[in-house]
């Protein structure tokens, strides 16, 4: 533990702080003299050191592949049906490597990574109330401080706890809950006493931050809060949470236009109405080929794009109404003859069938794309979803409607009930939020089996993971190895 979650605040923290946009707290205080003292000295400093792990979601975590939030996204994404190589490059998280290696890097560096998060959030949430400054700045770092520890923890317990089973006891191992930065080893809590903790900070944060204003998109306020507490209630099945945190979530914004839409997602986040977070990259801060879009977009000009575009499945491309704009996303023939306004191919880009232009770079050599954490239209899903699961088909079918009406304007309001109508939203969510990552943890909350035979998937580029059961025990990723080697309290899941 001492390793991998204890060291974090000692070194790390301090990273975050000197990698903010505030260049003149960079210049005044070297990476080896900052204190947690002098950052909670102010609330200008400690503001400082909350930029820092805004701009930590999308900064390089070992090598080029591993680009924060966004690379998570992506991996997350590619271990689901839905995501096609096209080459057997980058294939890791695609082969499902790190759920079964805990020696693997993808592996031990997402523990790091949110570990790392955790701990800088510890620092502002257990100090910043004793700083200088107004407490409506104290109010806002530190409910923005708690929605960061409680997604970190979320990301976390899906990943190595096992699933969270509703109507149960959930007393089966999940991760270590970390609140502060003492360096103690401590023991895994179960998958409910984590997520007992979630909703602990993401309450605390909607009741901070209700009423305050942020700066950007790249900020957390309070419909973020109640969009990450409606994801939450989702995942444990508390269907009447998710919808009631779901529609407050997504009031104030507005879906975007078919148009917009067919732009696909470049940088315009911020003046987006659908977005609610999201993490833009101003070109001085850019890791080019390290970004988000410099492994999803269509056009940058990286190895990784240029040699595997990602493609979507043709058996979920099939299910897309021929009158939907989402159709235009991806092209069947790999060509690209409909791209965007000012947006263009190199000769060298490979062309395979079914790829995306969902995303968007800036150019073919500069990979900026804005990386999606949260938007309106994965709020209506919500809301869709818990209220078919709780059995109100007719108004789940009503705010189904709501979005898809807004994407195809020749679809009727579905007439389907029951599974039939749970399939058709879990089909408009695969199409909405592909990429975007969700489609594994989807699979494994659901405690569906993963199955990719039928279509345009390539057995070899998969490593053979085609087909995945339920009891596998892949769907529970190892503890790293260095934490398991560092911390006597941690105990192994099952490999």
């Amino acid at each position: 533990m001492k390793k991998y979650i204890i060291i974090l605040i000692g070194v790390l923290f301090l990273n975050s702080i000197l990698t903010s946009c505030e260049k003149d707290y960079l210049e005044t205080y070297p990476t080896d003299s900052v204190s947690s003292g002098t950052v909670l000295a102010t609330t200008g400093n400690a503001m400082t050191a909350l930029n820092g792990i805004h701009r930590a979601l999308y900064i390089r975590y070992g090598s080029q592949g591993r680009g924060g939030l966004g690379a998570f996204y992506i991996h997350i994404d590619e271990a689901g049906e839905d995501h096609v190589f096209n080459r057997s490059n980058w294939t890791s998280s695609y082969r499902w490597l790190p759920n079964a290696d805990p020696t693997n890097a993808y592996n031990r560096e997402n523990w790091y990574m949110f570990y790392q998060w955790i701990s800088n959030a510890n620092v502002l949430i257990n100090g910043v109330e004793n700083a200088d400054g107004p407490n409506d700045e104290k109010d806002v770092i530190k409910g923005q401080a708690l929605l960061y520890r409680a997604f970190s923890h979320y990301q976390l317990v899906q990943l190595y706890g096992a699933r969270y089973e509703p109507g149960t006891s959930n007393s089966q191992l999940g991760i270590p809950i970390k609140l502060d930065n003492a360096t103690d080893p401590i023991a895994r809590s179960t998958v409910e006493e984590v997520y007992m903790q979630i909703n602990s900070d993401i309450d605390e944060a909607m009741v901070l931050l209700e009423g305050k204003s942020r700066e950007n998109k790249s900020h957390l306020d309070v419909s973020v809060a109640k969009g990450l507490k409606a994801r939450v209630a989702l995942t444990q099945g508390n269907w009447s949470i998710a919808v009631n945190y779901a529609k407050q979530a997504r009031a104030g914004y507005e879906l975007m236009d078919q148009e917009t839409y067919r732009q696909g997602f470049q940088i315009f986040s911020q003046a987006n109405p659908e977005f609610m977070w999201a993490s833009h990259i101003v070109e001085d801060q850019t890791d080019q080929f390290g970004n988000y879009g410099a492994y999803i977009s269509r056009n940058f000009s990286s190895s990784a794009i240029r040699g595997n575009p990602r493609s979507i499945s043709n058996l979920l491309y099939d299910e897309i109404s021929d009158t939907d704009i989402r159709k235009t996303l991806w092209d069947p023939t790999g060509e690209h003859d409909n791209l965007p306004d000012g947006v263009s191919l190199l000769d060298s880009h490979s062309r395979f069938p079914y790829t995306n232009q969902k995303f968007i770079a800036v150019s073919n050599g500069d990979s900026r794309v804005d990386v999606p954490h949260m938007r309106a239209a994965e709020m209506y899903l919500i809301e869709a979803e818990a209220l078919a699961r709780s059995g109100n088909d007719a108004n789940a079918a009503q705010v189904l409607y709501e979005l898809v009406i807004s994407r195809d304007s020749d679809y009727v309001l579905s007439a389907n009930t029951g599974m039939s109508l749970i399939d058709e939203i879990m089909v408009q969510r695969r199409v909405e939020l592909w990429g975007e990552g969700f489609r594994w943890y989807d699979l494994k909350r659901l405690n569906q089996p993963l199955d990719r035979t039928g279509s345009n998937q390539n057995s070899t580029y998969a490593g053979g993971v085609m087909e995945v059961s339920v009891d596998d025990n892949r769907w529970v990723w190892p503890i790293p190895q260095d934490e398991i080697d560092a911390n006597p309290l941690i105990v192994q899941n099952p490999i």
